[in-house]
C-alpha cells in the first residue's frame, strides 16, 4: 500500500460539543528491497552460423516490484562467458553478436548476465544465458502465391489488412522476413515479421502486381502477390440479388467455392459473354451457419439486369449452382416477419465502405464492404 488518508476530527467537552476534522495524508517511502527478476530465469537461444555482426540473439525481460524509481532503467552486464568478446550486450537487455560464428569452432556458449537496478543501495540479481551456434540454412522458403480481391465503393477504401502472405522453411530455426519493393509503398506496405499486408487508403480501380519476397537471412524467395481492386456504383445497389448458401463459412467459400461458383453462375445468369458479373460482399448469416453473396449482373450496354430476371434465371439453373454448394435461398425481397398487406414489401441494402470484413485463405482473400438489409411495409 503506497499511502494512506484519514480524517481526524477533533471533539471538544461543552454544550453542545464542538468539533471539526482534518484530513491527514501518509505516504509510504519506497525502500529498494526487491532485487530484480529475469522472465524467464533462465534463458537459451540459437544463432546461425555466418549471421552478421550485430544480428540480436535474445532480448532480457526484466520487472522489479519496487517503485519506478527503485527499478529501472536497468544495468546489464555480461560476467563471465564472453571472455573473447563474441556477445555485447546493450542497455535494453538486447544480446547481439559481436563475431562473425562457425559451427566448426565452437556449438555452444555459457553466459553469466547481471542485472542492476537503479535504487540505492542497487540490488542485483543473475541469469545464465546458453546460445548455441547452428549451421547456417541449407532450404530456400517456400511460399504461396496469394490473389486478393477487394471491392469497394467508389473512391472510398479506407484501408487495412487485406491479406497474409503463407511461407515456410524446413530450416526449423530459421525467422522469415518480408520485404515489398521500394516504389510501391506508397499504396501498400508489408509486414515484415508476419507477412500480413496492408493497403492505404484510396486505391483506384484495377489490378496491382506486387514484387514481395520473403528472406531467411540467406535466401531470398518472390512471391506472387495479385491485388483486384473492384469499385462499386449506386447503381448496383438497386439490382442486386442475394444467394444464402447453406452450412458453409466465409473463409471456406472464399478458398473452396468462390471460383467455381461464379463460373458456374456466370453461365447461369449472363446472357451475353460481355456481360459482367459482381460480387459485392459477402457475410454471415446472424445467429445462424449460414452465408450471405449479394451480386449483380452488369449489361455490355453499361444498365444492369433486374431482380426479376436474375432470380427467374437462378432458379432455372439452381440444379446446376448446387452440385458446386449447397443454396438455402434466393433472395429478393425478405418479408420473413414482417405483417405486411398482401405481402407486400419494400427492400433496401445499403453499404458501410468503411466496414470492411476481411477473408483470408493462404491462397485467396477477399475483402468486401459490409452491408445491411432494411425491409418495411409499403401498406
Amino acid at each position: 500500500i503506497s499511502g494512506y488518508s484519514l480524517v481526524v476530527q477533533a471533539r471538544d467537552s461543552g454544550i453542545p460539543p464542538l468539533s471539526s476534522s482534518v484530513t491527514v495524508n501518509v505516504d509510504i517511502s519506497d525502500v529498494n528491497d526487491n532485487s530484480p527478476v529475469f522472465s524467464p530465469a533462465n534463458y537459451t537461444a540459437v544463432i546461425q552460423e555466418n549471421k552478421p555482426v550485430g544480428t540480436s540473439i535474445l532480448q532480457l525481460v526484466v520487472t522489479d516490484k519496487d517503485s519506478f524509481h527503485n527499478g529501472p532503467p536497468f544495468t546489464f552486464t555480461i560476467l563471465t562467458g564472453n571472455e573473447e568478446e563474441e556477445f555485447t550486450l546493450d542497455p535494453h537487455g538486447v544480446l547481439r553478436s559481436a563475431v562473425i560464428f562457425k559451427h566448426m569452432v565452437s556449438t555452444e556458449y555459457v553466459l553469466c548476465v547481471q542485472a542492476k537496478d537503479s535504487g540505492k543501495p542497487q540490488q542485483v540479481s543473475h541469469t545464465y544465458i546458453q546460445v548455441r551456434v547452428i549451421e547456417e540454412s541449407i532450404h530456400k522458403p517456400t511460399a504461396i502465391p496469394l490473389e486478393i480481391f477487394i471491392v469497394t465503393m467508389e473512391d472510398d477504401f479506407p484501408g487495412g489488412v487485406i491479406g497474409k502472405i503463407h511461407a515456410t522453411d524446413q530450416d526449423v530455426y530459421d525467422v522469415l522476413t518480408y520485404t515489398l519493393k521500394s516504389e510501391q509503398k506508397s499504396l501498400f506496405k508489408v509486414n515484415s515479421h508476419d507477412g500480413k499486408i496492408i493497403a492505404l487508403g484510396g486505391l483506384d480501380n484495377g489490378k496491382y502486381v506486387l514484387n514481395v519476397s520473403v528472406s531467411d537471412g540467406r535466401f531470398q524467395v518472390p512471391i506472387d502477390v495479385v491485388v483486384h481492386v473492384e469499385q462499386l456504383l449506386q447503381e448496383m445497389m438497386q439490382n442486386t440479388v442475394t444467394i444464402r448458401f447453406e452450412n458453409v463459412s466465409p473463409e471456406d467459400f472464399v478458398g473452396l467455392h468462390m471460383h467455381g461458383f461464379r463460373r458456374t453462375l456466370r453461365n447461369a445468369v449472363l446472357s451475353q459473354k460481355q456481360d459482367s458479373l459482381h460480387i459485392i460482399s459477402i457475410q454471415p448469416v446472424a445467429g445462424s451457419n449460414q452465408l450471405d453473396m449479394l451480386f449483380a449482373v452488369q449489361m455490355h450496354s453499361g444498365g444492369f439486369y433486374k431482380p426479376a430476371y436474375l432470380i427467374q434465371k437462378l432458379t432455372n439453373a439452381r440444379r446446376h449452382l448446387e452440385n458446386v454448394i449447397r443454396i438455402s435461398a434466393i433472395l429478393e425481397k425478405n418479408c420473413s416477419g414482417l405483417d405486411c398487406h398482401e405481402q407486400h414489401c419494400e427492400e433496401s441494402l445499403s453499404i458501410d465502405s468503411h466496414s470492411l470484413m476481411t477473408y483470408s485463405t493462404a491462397r485467396i482473400s477477399f475483402v468486401c464492404p459490409r452491408f445491411y438489409r432494411n425491409v418495411r411495409c409499403m401498406c
